[in-house]
């Protein structure tokens, strides 16, 4: 939910394991909402921000990092425990990190608005720019500068991730 008290998501099915603060980055990549990241899923999401397609190497090597059982389908317990990681090192950095950049059209570090704005329609989520402010808001960052990296963390809420 935005500050502005809209939901920007669908509501999905959930249980008690879907309530860990991952729940939104992982709505934001399974577009058909079946409850679980496919290769599809993935290439909905990068073609909405690259002109020329989706990268398949990068698709394949985030679907075998994180499919641990193998099935084709990255399911929210796998999602969770990619980015959660064991121990003291995280290895959702380079995931998120590389949404991040793919949102970055202008690659100047910063999500502004008119980034998150097409970011979210690409998504499937109807957002005004009241929204788009209100998110840049939350996450640190000002409508003229945009949002750092760790500001979309917090946007996402896995600010805790790093």
């Amino acid at each position: 939910m935005c500050p502005s008290g809209r939901t920007l998501c669908a509501e999905t099915a959930t249980t008690t394991t879907m309530t860990s603060d991952f729940k939104p980055a992982f709505d934001v990549l399974d577009s058909d909402r079946d409850g679980k990241i496919s290769k599809d899923d993935l290439r909905a999401f990068y073609a909405g921000f690259s002109s020329s397609g989706p990268d398949e190497n990068l698709i394949g090597s985030m679907m075998s990092a994180a499919d641990s059982n193998k099935d084709g389908f990255v399911q929210y317990d796998e999602f969770e425990r990619v980015l959660g990681g064991g121990g003291g090192a995280r290895s959702s950095g380079g995931v998120m990190e590389e949404a991040f950049k793919v949102m970055d059209k202008d690659g100047d570090g910063k999500l502004g608005h008119e980034d998150l704005k097409s970011y979210m329609s690409a998504a499937g989520f109807a957002a005004t720019d009241e929204d788009i402010k209100a998110m840049i808001i939350l996450g640190g960052g000002d409508d003229n500068q945009g949002v750092s990296y760790a500001g979309w963390l917090k946007i996402l809420a896995v600010d805790h991730v790093g």
